[in-house]
């Protein structure tokens, strides 16, 4: 979702500069890029050694999770080419899976502008014992699903979130956004979404 569909990225920048500066730091570019594709507890306890901090890493989590909530709920800005990839696949009738690191708390105001129509499954970051880089999303995704996972081609935009995907089986698309991304075995690499289309993924199978 975050940096694959939607352009959320610069809105969690905001958000962590906000609550770096309340907790007496400073927050760079480069802080982010070692975050991209990761958890809201991994997040939540990087800022707190960062700014060298005693506040608890679950209330700075708790901070981080509202102001991304409130910017979700009037703004969810979607990235070049993912409506028309998402309702194409929709109308090709294949079975499509959102699966995020993000709580559903901050899932589901982003569906109301991403469109909850397009996918038959939504699985959230909080709603699974072992979050990306581990393979239990994906895995979780296909069996309900039902789908094998060397048969379905995941989107990332993350070195966390295709290692996730890559290690469950599935066939990957890397879109880079905030990271450089690298070609790897299973792996194609895009320029953006508006790269893809239906007969690109049914490619990625041939």
């Amino acid at each position: 979702m975050d940096g694959t569909l939607i352009d959320s990225e610069r809105l969690w920048f905001e958000v962590e500069s906000e609550v770096m500066e309340s907790l007496g730091g400073v927050w760079t570019h480069a802080d982010q890029e070692n975050l991209v594709g990761g958890n809201l507890a991994v997040a939540s306890e990087y800022m707190v050694r960062r700014a060298g901090s005693d506040v608890p890493a679950e209330r700075v989590g708790r901070t981080l999770l509202a102001g991304m909530v409130e910017r979700m709920r009037t703004h969810v800005p979607l990235l070049p080419g993912a409506k028309q990839l998402l309702t194409d696949v929709r109308a090709a009738g294949l079975p499509t899976a959102l699966v995020t690191s993000s709580h559903r708390a901050l899932l589901e105001p982003a569906l109301d502008g991403i469109g909850r129509d397009h996918f038959d499954l939504t699985l959230a970051g909080d709603e699974v014992s072992r979050t990306k880089p581990h393979p239990e999303p994906y895995l979780t995704a296909c069996a309900r699903l039902g789908v094998d996972p060397p048969r379905c081609a995941v989107l990332e935009d993350s070195p966390s979130g295709l290692a996730s995907a890559e290690a469950a089986g599935c066939r990957t698309v890397a879109v880079p956004g905030v990271v450089a991304l690298d070609a790897a075995p299973g792996r194609t690499v895009v320029g953006s979404l508006e790269d893809v289309d239906v007969p690109f993924l049914r490619s990625l199978f041939a």
